[in-house]
């Protein structure tokens, strides 16, 4: 894979989708976990809102992988580990990162070991995570306007 520029709207399009995603969690009731789980469809949403943020912050660093360094990772947990190790994320940022991609697994293939408590504890807890991790992205990215075909 040749390196090559990064797409602005890749870029906005992915970052767009995470902050949507994670906006429809915050609308959820959120209050106690009595709230969350008064409708069976706030775990639900919850759970796919979480997973699609996972995957477009994953994939916004896949893309950021393939154009900036002609790598592209198939597994999740290889784009965290290939972004500490390209300097886009220190260290501790690629280790969050690992292991929000194994927990988008776990959410995929062991769905059903999920409980509504521990969904609405991320939920409710630990969503600064994610917004972390796509600000520390978005910052790499500002500091190399050159890697991108155009205006953020």
């Amino acid at each position: 894979m040749t390196p090559s520029q990064m797409r602005a709207a890749t870029i906005l399009e992915k970052s767009g989708q995470v902050r949507t995603m994670l906006q429809g969690i915050t609308d959820l009731p959120l209050a106690s976990l009595q709230d969350f789980v008064s409708d069976p469809r706030n775990p639900a949403a919850a759970e796919s809102y979480l997973r699609r943020a996972l995957e477009a912050l994953l994939d916004l660093g896949r893309h950021m992988l393939a154009k900036s360094f002609g790598r592209g990772p198939a597994e999740y947990k290889e784009v965290a580990a290939a972004l500490a190790r390209a300097g886009v994320l220190d260290e501790a940022q690629g280790a969050l990162l690992m292991e929000l991609a194994g927990y988008r697994n776990r959410l995929v293939h062991f769905y059903d070991e999920i409980s509504d408590r521990e969904l609405y504890e991320i939920c409710s807890d630990q969503l600064g995570d994610v917004r972390s991790l796509l600000e520390a992205l978005l910052d790499w990215v500002r500091r190399h306007p050159e890697r991108v075909d155009g205006a953020l």
